[in-house]
């Protein structure tokens, strides 16, 4: 029961971000520079300290979560410009921007969260404890995942059907996901490239995509310190989840 109840509070979470971003669609900038710093904050905060911890426990090279972090930054990289040269003539885009990169961005969300949702069973499993400090980090998450959802939706010319098709995707991802612990359990070591691989992941679109994107239409104070108060934000909720 207590792990139904979390997963439900993580679906109303990434709703409830899903449609702040969509409401303040207009200041799009302040948005993604928020977005910006809720990313980068989940790599440097969450993903990266949890790959130290187990490959410490686990006694596993470093480098095998690295590698899977380089591989989740350049698949991606790969996709999407593999896709926006495929779209180079369509003009109603911009230069790096299509709907297919949003699409994508948001699948890579909802398997994120399918595998935060498994975290929150598996915890639950472990200790009642254990699992209210992962749905804690995993509710939070659940927030900021759907806001990027619908942030880089919007960014990449998807109408707004769609926008909340994807949106639903993503906020029920993580309810099948701690349901599916029910009939299965994931090895530590498979976990462990998973974080690698969505830090790459996460890294790139930050970095490469979101943050750029913010300030590419006039610099602006008000995204820089959109983009602090992401970070701020996720850092307190790490703290809180710890």
């Amino acid at each position: 029961m207590s792990v139904i109840i979390f997963i439900l509070f993580t679906l109303i979470s990434s709703f409830l971000g899903g449609l702040i971003a969509f409401k303040y669609r207009d200041h799009l900038h302040i948005v993604l520079g928020f977005t910006a710093g809720i990313l980068l904050s989940v790599v440097a905060f969450d993903l990266m300290p949890e790959i130290m911890d187990m490959t410490a426990e686990l006694a596993i090279d470093p480098l095998v979560p690295m590698v899977a972090l380089i591989a989740g930054f350049f698949i991606f990289h790969i996709l999407e410009k593999a896709v926006l040269v495929h779209h180079a003539n369509e003009d109603q885009y911009g230069p790096h921007t299509h709907p297919t990169v949003g699409i994508v961005s948001a699948l890579a969300l909802a398997a994120h969260s399918f595998l935060d949702g498994v975290g929150i069973g598996l915890g639950f499993q472990v200790s009642p404890a254990l699992g209210m400090l992962v749905s804690l980090g995993v509710i939070s998450h659940a927030f900021s995942d759907g806001l990027n959802t619908v942030t880089l939706m919007l960014q990449h010319k998807n109408p707004t059907k769609k926008v909340f098709i994807f949106l639903g995707i993503v906020a029920f991802a993580p309810v099948l996901g701690g349901l599916s612990t029910l009939f299965f359990t994931v090895p530590a070591e498979i976990l462990l490239i998973y974080l690698g691989f969505f830090a790459g992941f996460f890294l790139y679109i930050g970095a490469s995509e979101v943050l750029p994107e913010a300030h590419s239409q006039r610099p602006s104070g008000s995204a820089v310190l959109a983009t602090i108060a992401g970070v701020v934000l996720m850092f307190t909720a790490t703290l809180l989840a710890h």
